[in-house]
């Protein structure tokens, strides 16, 4: 039970950070610019990318390793297994909306495909936060400190990818409070999965690396296929990506 409480303690930071990203919606009076919107997909692709490699990937094939597993066997069809999954479910929302959105059936696509590969990434971050803050409810001392460290990274993290899933559609006609509510419905899983992993944490734990194998695969297609070109339309786009990925990446080296 104590493992579980701090569990829901350590996610609910992380999920009211992605709560104070998609609040950003808020401080706009109209729609977003076109160019605020590449910067901010730019800097949330930056970091998504980032997180996928050092949050994700690398850990997931440390983690495989720990088992007696084949880090790179472990890896690669987790990451396949992510990137088929997001595919699929492009291909079929586009075949759905192709018949009657005409031409908002790309627009809709995009955020679908943006909510749905934040919110699976979410769940493996969840789980990991989950874990860390059971461990330290056991061993406290190093845990909690290394547990609370996790939080502070992923929770950083998080406040670009809530902007970027509320601010576009805010761009898009979508009244703020509806933009909002899906930018905090994109973390809302973590808390979820992270009470759910220590209640089932002897299950869950040998997943880990496929799950955040999967997490990180659904990210880079998306990525790469959406947001990466919708960004780099102007240099500010590019630039803000880059500065995503270094921030991210320094805070991932730099927090462990």
């Amino acid at each position: 039970m104590m493992g579980a409480l701090y569990a829901a303690c350590g996610t609910l930071f992380t999920f009211l950070m992605t709560s104070l990203g998609a609040a950003l919606v808020f401080c706009f009076r109209r729609s977003v610019g076109e160019r605020a919107q590449r910067a901010c997909l730019g800097f949330a692709a930056g970091v998504m990318s980032a997180a996928s490699v050092f949050s994700l990937l690398c850990p997931a094939a440390e983690q495989a390793e720990r088992m007696g597993a084949l880090p790179w066997l472990t890896v690669t069809a987790g990451f396949a297994l992510g990137v088929a999954s997001i595919w699929l479910l492009d291909a079929l929302t586009m075949r759905l909306r192709a018949m009657r959105l005409g031409t908002q059936a790309q627009t809709a696509r995009q955020r679908t495909l943006l909510f749905t590969a934040v919110t699976l990434h979410n769940i493996p971050e969840g789980m990991a936060v989950g874990l860390a803050f059971a461990l330290a409810a056991r061993d406290g001392g190093l845990s909690l400190a290394a547990a609370s460290t996790l939080a502070l990274g992923i929770g950083v993290q998080n406040l670009p990818e809530g902007a970027a899933i509320s601010l576009p559609l805010r761009q898009n006609g979508m009244s703020r409070v509806r933009s909002f509510g899906l930018g905090v419905l994109s973390g809302a899983v973590e808390p979820v999965f992270g009470v759910l992993v220590v209640l089932a944490v002897a299950a869950v734990e040998a997943m880990m690396p496929l799950l955040m194998a999967f997490a990180a695969g659904a990210m880079m297609l998306v990525v790469f296929e959406e947001m990466i070109p919708a960004a780099a339309g102007e240099r500010l786009g590019v630039l803000c990506a880059m500065a995503g990925y270094v921030l991210m990446m320094a805070l991932d080296l730099a927090l462990g």
